[in-house]
């Protein structure tokens, strides 16, 4: 990736491009028309993927082979922005699918839904078919699977052929996946999008708009589950480290 600054923004070494909403679906809209024969793979980057990216050199080499980087979080839209080479908004994952199925409903897109237990996974694909009647679910699969299972799931993903590969398996797991199957997958796009499709299913509850508005989601999960709080602590962490890393060179 080209680390021009009038199209990119330095995230910690990781150049991330300067694309809205529209324009990351525009983009995904375009390579699926175009109907290339390779996997198209986009990483909404957040700050715990840019964080283990500065240790795991494995990880850092499929984000920098990806095809796509989105800003997933307000965390790293504030950061370029304070560095004064400002993104122009975030790109969640969440957002980003939701797009993608209201694109899929207008173009009758086919989707495969990879990740969550099997009850969210299950109502998920129910959801998407009562409010996304235009879009196709060709093939679901749980996210409890090992290893030994991979060669069955990417056969079933390759015989539905898919558009739009969704995987929900967590960050960097998902990456981590896609990359490890990317020259095998029929599918036009895979993208891993967190936990959202049990947000789809409506087993978890996003933050009201107005706590979405205010940059306040993270704070509103950790109120509903507290549990998180340990995986909070790396926003801070992020920020100290993102805001006086030396983009030349590569340390804070």
């Amino acid at each position: 990736m080209t680390s021009d600054s009038s199209a990119y923004s330095m995230i910690m070494g990781i150049p991330v491009p300067k694309l809205t909403m529209a324009e990351t679906a525009a983009n995904v809209q375009a390579v699926i028309r175009a109907r290339q024969d390779e996997l198209y793979h986009i990483v909404t980057l957040n700050p715990e993927i840019a964080m283990a990216c500065q240790q795991d050199r494995e990880l850092r080499g499929i984000i920098d082979e990806a095809d796509l980087l989105t800003a997933d979080g307000i965390g790293v839209v504030m950061v370029s922005r304070m560095r004064g080479n400002p993104l122009p908004e975030r790109v969640t994952g969440c957002d980003l699918l939701f797009e993608l199925l209201a694109a899929g409903q207008r173009n009758r897109w086919s989707f495969y839904l990879l990740g969550a237990s099997e009850e969210a996974n299950r109502r998920a694909a129910e959801v998407i078919a009562a409010q996304y009647s235009g879009a196709i679910v060709a093939g679901r699969q749980h996210g409890f699977f090992d290893a030994s299972e991979d060669e069955r799931i990417v056969a079933d993903i390759n015989a539905k052929q898919p558009d739009v590969l969704v995987v929900a398996l967590g960050a960097p797991k998902a990456e981590r996946w896609i990359h490890a199957y990317k020259h095998r997958l029929r599918a036009s796009v895979a993208v891993g999008v967190g936990g959202s499709l049990d947000i789809v299913a409506g087993t978890v509850k996003r933050a009201p708009r107005l706590w979405q508005r205010l940059h306040a989601e993270w704070l509103y999960r950790l109120l509903n589950q507290p549990s998180r709080w340990r995986r909070q602590l790396i926003l801070p962490r992020f920020a100290l480290k993102a805001l006086f890393y030396n983009e030349r060179g590569g340390s804070s």
